[in-house]
């Protein structure tokens, strides 16, 4: 076993860590209060091949593994979490979905433009009554002969309101089940398409989150992503890949506030001395270092199988599973050590805590990943 990062990969953690303290710091509280996330530090993020981390060079990715792609998510997580689920959705859900699974002109009309960062995609599975069930599908796409007439509604879609490529999944056959869902891609303007308002959300704030509509929207048969049938495979698939991103995420939310409190805890007196050297401090910033460590291990772990080749089912829903579960209980440590001034804004932790909750709820609730590995488990 190999616990060394390579020369290459330490320059890539190294220049997402620059990014997210020279570009993504500044603002990061304003952008929380006013819910916005600027376009220019999107094409920056597309400008250092952030948004396609993991797509061959052809077309215009940066042809990096998943250990530089989790590196690069936790470094922009610590800081932003906003900007990483943006880099997350992009990566793991659409350009992983389309290199994967889509025909080669799919990959040269769309791939290119979203793997440079000139678009950005979107992933639109979950309905007002279809989020861990994504058997429930309610979007419906009639096969018309040479085009599918989509109607329908998603909601909590990532970059809902500013992506220019949605990848869709809809019900064509409901007696088949799920193997009657395909997945399809829509562009921002068909005729039919209307994006909701963008949600008020707990954390994330930054990031845009809508409810879209689709009425009557004709979908050309090449849009179809693989053949007639396939598309709860593919969100399955897609969505394995995706666990890897959230955990990463999960894993930096986790380790930025933990960074945060132990400097604070260096800086703080109280009794005579710095807080870190009270106990009860010092065994809180124990356990959280012990606990991020245990989470990047089983990060990097899910990470290595995807980029050996192996099944990468279980180990990405334990990796999520675990990161989302250390990001929620060490934020709030983080908020404690802080005392009244984690309460504040000005201190970033309450923040993060609050970014912190939904990587337990989204691509897989953590009672899905259990559900996935239980699975996994009783198989053998």
């Amino acid at each position: 076993m190999d616990f060394s990062l390579s020369e290459e990969h330490i320059m890539i953690r190294d220049a997402a860590r620059d990014f997210a303290q020279t570009e993504l710091l500044p603002g990061v509280i304003e952008r929380d209060n006013a819910q916005t996330f600027p376009n220019e530090l999107v094409r920056k993020m597309g400008d250092l091949g952030f948004m396609g981390i993991m797509v061959d060079p052809k077309y215009g990715g940066s042809g990096m593994d998943a250990i530089s792609y989790v590196l690069i998510m936790e470094e922009l997580s610590k800081i932003d979490a906003s900007a990483s689920v943006m880099v997350s959705v992009n990566n793991s859900l659409v350009c992983y979905g389309l290199e994967s699974y889509g025909s080669e002109a799919q990959k040269q009309k769309y791939l290119t433009k979203l793997a440079t960062g000139e678009q950005i995609g979107a992933f639109c599975l979950s309905e007002p009554e279809a989020g861990s069930d994504a058997t429930s599908q309610s979007t419906t796409a009639e096969d018309k002969g040479d085009y599918y007439l989509l109607n329908g509604t998603k909601n909590w879609i990532t970059n809902g309101g500013r992506a220019g490529v949605y990848l869709v999944i809809a019900q064509t056959d409901r007696e088949k089940g799920h193997r009657g869902i395909n997945a399809f891609i829509v562009e921002q303007g068909m005729e039919g398409f209307h994006v909701g308002p963008k949600e008020d959300k707990l954390g994330i704030r930054g990031s845009d989150t809508h409810t879209l509509q689709f009425n009557d929207v004709k979908v050309p048969k090449e849009n179809r992503i693989g053949e007639d049938g396939f598309g709860f495979k593919f969100a399955m698939k897609t969505l394995s890949g995706g666990r890897i991103g959230i955990a990463a995420q999960a894993l930096g939310i986790a380790a930025g506030a933990y960074e945060l409190a132990l400097k604070y805890s260096k800086e703080r007196k109280a009794f005579g001395t710095e807080i870190c050297n009270h106990q009860a401090i010092a065994f809180k910033l124990a356990d959280m270092h012990t606990e991020i460590e245990a989470a990047r291990m089983l990060v990097m772990r899910a990470a290595w199988d995807k980029d050996q080749g192996n099944n990468y089912d279980m180990s990405s829903a334990m990796a999520k599973l675990y990161a989302s579960k250390v990001a929620m209980e060490h934020t709030v440590e983080a908020v404690q050590i802080h005392g009244g001034n984690g309460f504040v804004k000005e201190y970033h932790v309450e923040r993060l805590m609050r970014d912190a909750k939904i990587t337990q709820i989204y691509e897989g609730t953590s009672e899905i990943q259990k559900i996935v590995i239980s699975r996994g488990v009783i198989k053998g």
